[in-house]
């Protein structure tokens, strides 16, 4: 069994949460035992309890964000020793990329990362996607390594069951330790405001690119208000595209609606978005007006904004 240690900020704890659970069929079949910050016991010192973890760990993983790279702890402390350790043969490091940043420039950069070709979780449509490539990733690299090494700390460690065995490290337990987070009305209406501008961002941010590129097209963003903007597209002068995303009503929820026509009254939409709290995190769900296909996912913000996104230049393309 491989010991896996999670190097991460607390600010992602959300999104470590989620990467342990798509890796509990590795912890299922024995593949490996997880470690993080958040298992050491009360009462026990901090530092001395880390540091210990680290010297045993076979394989680290550094979840990288801006709040990783910007913590002194991760990046110089734990970073620095765990490099050693990967240098001397002793562990296997792997970086695995939350969020956009520029860890490539890192002492880590020379290393490969997850989720494939180092696109950030949070940039993939659907964090299972995500988290289920990490998942495959991290199966590979056990199956690639000969055998666990032993780390200095744990070659004369006596096996559980033994005469004084506690003395060495803590005994067998559980990996099942998992309780569902909960999430009250406020954390969704911060979330939802939060998915709404990212959207509107991206949408304004995509048309202005869409025009630099393609001679002839012109696009229109107005921020209507707080929670709800229009965009338009134009080709040579003709109006082909067009969508008002607003929060808030009683419309479907009160979700993120989506409405493709000039003419439809508020409340009338082609798409919807809700929040969607599962125990992990947090995430959209499409009700499925516009694509059955999207029921079953959890939507990022990127996926979320890209769903509309989407359907805004579908005219574009037939």
């Amino acid at each position: 069994m491989a010991v896996v240690f999670f190097s991460y900020s607390h600010k992602d704890e959300a999104l470590r949460d989620r990467l342990e659970q798509a890796l509990i069929m590795l912890q299922r079949e024995g593949l490996i035992e997880a470690f993080h910050d958040r298992r050491i016991p009360p009462g026990d010192l901090l530092d001395p309890a880390i540091d210990a973890e680290l010297e045993r760990a076979d394989i680290i993983l550094f979840l990288l964000s801006p709040d990783f790279l910007s913590s002194r702890y991760c990046y110089d402390l734990e970073m620095a020793r765990a490099l050693e350790r990967a240098e001397s043969g002793a562990a296997k490091v792997i970086p695995i990329v939350l969020r956009p940043c520029e860890w490539d420039r890192s002492p880590l950069g020379k290393y490969l990362a997850l989720p494939t070709d180092a696109r950030a979780v949070t940039k993939h449509p659907d964090l299972d996607d995500a988290f289920l490539d990490i998942s495959k990733g991290l199966r590979a690299a056990l199956a690639a390594r000969p055998g666990v090494r032993k780390s200095a700390t744990n070659a004369g460690r006596v096996e559980p069951g033994l005469a004084s065995g506690a003395a060495f490290g803590p005994g067998p337990r559980s990996s099942n330790l998992h309780v569902p987070k909960r999430f009250s009305d406020i954390d969704k209406d911060r979330f939802q405001h939060e998915a709404f501008d990212y959207i509107a961002l991206y949408v304004e941010n995509s048309l202005a690119e869409l025009q630099a590129r393609n001679p002839g097209v012109e696009g229109i963003f107005r921020r209507i208000a707080a929670d709800e903007f229009t965009a338009q597209i134009y080709r040579d002068g003709r109006k082909l595209g067009f969508c008002r995303v607003y929060t808030g009503g009683d419309t479907l929820g009160g979700g993120i609606a989506y409405a493709g026509n000039e003419s439809m009254a508020r409340g009338s939409v082609n798409e919807s978005l809700s929040v969607e709290a599962d125990g992990n995190g947090m995430s959209l769900k499409a009700l499925g007006m516009a694509s059955h296909g999207q029921q079953k996912q959890q939507l990022t913000l990127e996926g979320a904004a890209e769903y509309y996104w989407s359907m805004l230049i579908e005219p574009l393309r037939r």
